[in-house]
């Protein structure tokens, strides 16, 4: 799992609409999925989950299997739907990226292939890209004051 973890917050900051996540990553897998959280910490580290979501590889662009994926550089987006939360001064605004969320989600064998169609699974290494070639990155609906 990867963490992105904002300073604490020198005053409330509200979020109110839907959440989106732009991920550049890459993966040795035929398939996989990739999961992300929007999360409010508490400064006594008190992790609260606002929202979530997940993009199957395969499906990334819509519900048109894609081709199987080679180790070459994606972009996915990632829905985590709509939120409102104040993050209160002191809290942290963390973002959780995995490729799993069970039993959330149902888990992804790695293979190409469902869980129902396929006995076997495989490990996954997964690279998650931030640069300024790949701005991997947040949208969150800030509410100004």
């Amino acid at each position: 799992m990867l963490v992105y973890t904002s300073e604490p917050l020198k005053e409330a900051l509200e979020v109110t609409g839907p959440v989106k996540v732009k991920l550049f990553a890459s993966t040795d897998a035929a398939d996989t999925d990739f999961t992300a959280k929007l999360v409010d910490e508490s400064p006594d580290g008190k992790a609260i989950i606002l929202t979530e979501g997940i993009v199957n590889a395969k499906y990334r662009n819509g519900h048109r299997a894609e081709k199987e994926l080679n180790g070459e550089i994606v972009e996915y987006e990632i829905n985590l739907w709509a939120t409102s939360n104040v993050f209160l001064p002191g809290h942290r605004i963390l973002l959780e990226i995995s490729s799993s969320s069970f039993p959330q989600y149902a888990p992804n064998p790695n293979t190409g292939k469902s869980m129902i169609e396929s006995s076997e699974t495989k490990r996954a290494r997964q690279t998650i890209y931030h640069s300024k070639e790949f701005p991997s990155s947040i949208l969150l609906p800030i509410i100004p004051k």
